[in-house]
């Protein structure tokens, strides 16, 4: 009897020693450093827990009388299934994962026109879908499910297996997301099905969302922040678009994103509606592309106006609750830097956690791996790191790897200051640019033929077809930060004209392998007959001239000693820009035009150079 109750007691012991053990033994996420580090029982692909479902939204855009319904998957550590474990979210929403439409002949609007005159109808195209696969998407897992996060990833309206049809930056793809966060709040029902009424819930979710994507997958972040949508903690978007007629348009110009030139809001459409049946596709394409967008994108004048002012996301950060990390390439010509920096700005004023990294290459290219963890680990998991008290801009300096930013106080540099430059006659073969006043009456012409790109007029030595102003060769380096101001006074000898201004670093390196910093500074382009409103269009009297003040694209870039800086003023640019027939005569009047550039150091630091 007496052994009996000591192999009980034994048995007993050893029980709660596995139990205690085991209690031990549950995983959960560590830190470092103030970042999340990737925890070895969160790192088996083979045990991640991977389902999809379908969230309903409060819309309904494919025109069948239900709240269309996205479709959502979910990649979460097999610990959230067997121990009860609650994570914070990673969440990434795209158009893009079931494929776009193929380019065929006419797809996008033919540029070879006069500017305002009456296009001819272009070709659509469809989006066939090649595949029925259950998972949207890979992007984000192998980064975050190891670091003790669950991936989320939805297609958005009308793409993909999601019902309802695409808007292109209307209030339907800012409602979709915060469908899927409010899911994963347990304030929204979701399916298991796209029709049927099985539900799903996050039982596995902490509630704290982080999102983050690239281009068009770094625009739905922050659309889905405008909504205020509580349990959106933090967002990281990567080279997004922030306004469609800022993407579409400059300063009332109709000018294409670099690549992609005689593309609109329309032709997008068509590359991303991949989602519904004939009848859902239908009734999309008649009520959104051939009516709410053919009536209000106005390719004849450019000018902006209320169908342009509701994609544009700068209007509707009042409910914004979620901190800001902002990530763009100073020489993306395709979403330009603008995107980023007008939203920053705005963030930053409304005194939530705003900070930018800028780097100096084209389109994507997100903050580094270490930089996004610290946010992440921050505002999803509560951890005091201090990343709200780092410096707010983040530059990777030129020939830096994107990975080694320099830390500024503030971008623009808060050391930046406006420096006036002054044309001085002789831009046919180049002027010069200085501080200095030019003569009187000085007036020059160039004549516009879209046959030459901008980088042949900004290497060639003399060219009637451009205007070129040279500053000296500098002494030392010059590093700009911020956004420079073009004024021009001009005349046209046509009723319409475009206006095309590159700042460029000089001497021109016609290397097909040179940098991409080593030539274009920055750029930006107006329409003369939008002098006075960028809302109105008026006819340019021949001959007559007009003002217009208007910014370039953000940047910072230091130029090195033994380089010049030139601008640049032409008409047609055919990167971008609608192409009429060679000959529209524009005058530019000196005494009334100047360029105010951003310096560090100021006019100080520019005599320094050039002296």
């Amino acid at each position: 009897m007496k052994n009996r109750y000591l192999n009980f007691l034994l048995v007993s012991f050893i029980l709660t020693a596995v139990s205690s053990v085991s209690a031990q033994e549950k995983a959960g996420p560590v830190f470092k450093d103030g970042e999340a580090q990737i925890v070895d029982a969160f790192n088996n692909p083979k045990e991640w827990i991977r389902h999809d479902l379908w969230v309903e939204t409060e819309f309904d855009t494919d025109g069948d009388g239900k709240p269309d319904r996205m479709h959502v998957d979910v990649t979460r550590p097999k610990q959230t299934e067997t121990e009860g474990l609650k994570l914070p979210i990673i969440y990434e929403s795209s158009p893009y994962y079931a494929g776009v439409a193929t380019d065929v002949p006419g797809l996008f609007w033919d540029v070879n026109h006069e500017i305002g005159a009456e296009e001819k109808p272009r070709v659509h195209s469809n989006v066939i879908r090649k595949g029925k696969r259950p998972i949207i998407s890979n992007s984000q897992v192998k980064t975050w499910v190891p670091r003790g996060y669950i991936v989320v990833h939805s297609s958005s309206p009308g793409t993909g297996l999601s019902q309802g049809s695409p808007t292109v930056g209307g209030d339907n793809e800012s409602l979709a997301p915060k469908a899927v966060i409010d899911w994963l709040n347990g304030r929204a029902k979701g399916y298991t099905t796209p029709d049927g009424n099985e539900t799903v819930e996050a039982f596995w979710s902490t509630g704290k969302v982080g999102m983050t994507g690239t281009s068009y997958n770094g625009t739905i972040p922050l659309a889905a922040a405008t909504t205020g949508v509580d349990g959106l903690k933090a967002i990281i978007p990567v080279a997004p678009n922030t306004s469609y007629y800022h993407y579409y348009r400059s300063n009332g110009l109709v000018r294409s994103p670099g690549g992609y030139l005689g593309e609109d809001i329309d032709v997008l459409y068509d590359y991303i509606h991949s989602a519904g049946d004939d009848a859902s596709k239908a009734y999309g394409n008649r009520m959104i592309r051939d009516t709410e967008m053919k009536n209000g994108m106005d390719r004849k004048t450019g000018d902006y106006n209320d169908f342009w002012a509701g994609r544009d996301y700068i209007h509707d950060l009042g409910p914004m609750k979620a901190a800001l990390l902002m990530s763009h390439g100073f020489n993306d010509w395709n979403v330009m830097p603008e995107h980023s920096n007008r939203i920053y700005q705005a963030v930053k004023a409304k005194g939530l956690p705003a900070q930018l990294y800028y780097h100096q290459n084209g389109h994507g290219g997100p903050p580094p791996v270490s930089m996004m963890n610290r946010w992440f680990t921050h505002f999803l998991y509560d951890i005091d790191n201090g990343v709200e008290n780092d410096p707010k801009a983040w530059i990777v300096r030129e020939y830096d790897d994107k990975s080694n930013p320099t830390a500024y106080a503030d971008y623009p540099n808060p050391e930046a200051k406006m420096v006036t430059l002054h044309l001085q006659a002789g831009g046919n073969k180049a002027g010069a640019l200085s501080t200095k006043n030019p003569g009187k009456n000085a007036q020059e012409i160039l004549i516009d033929d879209a046959s030459f790109s901008g980088d042949s007029l900004a290497a060639l030595p003399a060219s009637a077809h451009r205007l070129l102003y040279v500053t000296p060769k500098f002494k030392k380096d010059v590093h700009i930060s911020g956004l420079a101001e073009m004024s021009i006074k001009l005349a046209s000898s046509k009723p319409a004209a475009n206006l095309s201004v590159w700042l460029v670093s000089l001497p021109w390196n016609t290397d097909k392998k040179a940098p991409i910093t080593d030539n274009i500074i920055t750029r930006g382009w107006a329409d003369p007959q939008n002098s006075k409103s960028i809302r109105t269009s008026e006819p340019l009297v021949p001959g007559e001239f007009y003002n217009l003040t208007f910014d370039l694209q953000p940047d910072d870039q230091v130029i090195k000693k033994g380089q010049q800086i030139g601008l640049m003023i032409f008409s047609s640019d055919n990167q971008h820009t609608i192409l009429p027939k060679a000959g529209t005569e524009l005058t530019i009047d000196l005494n009334e035009t100047s360029l105010k550039l951003p310096i560090v150091g100021g006019e100080n630091a520019f005599k320094k150079a050039t002296h």
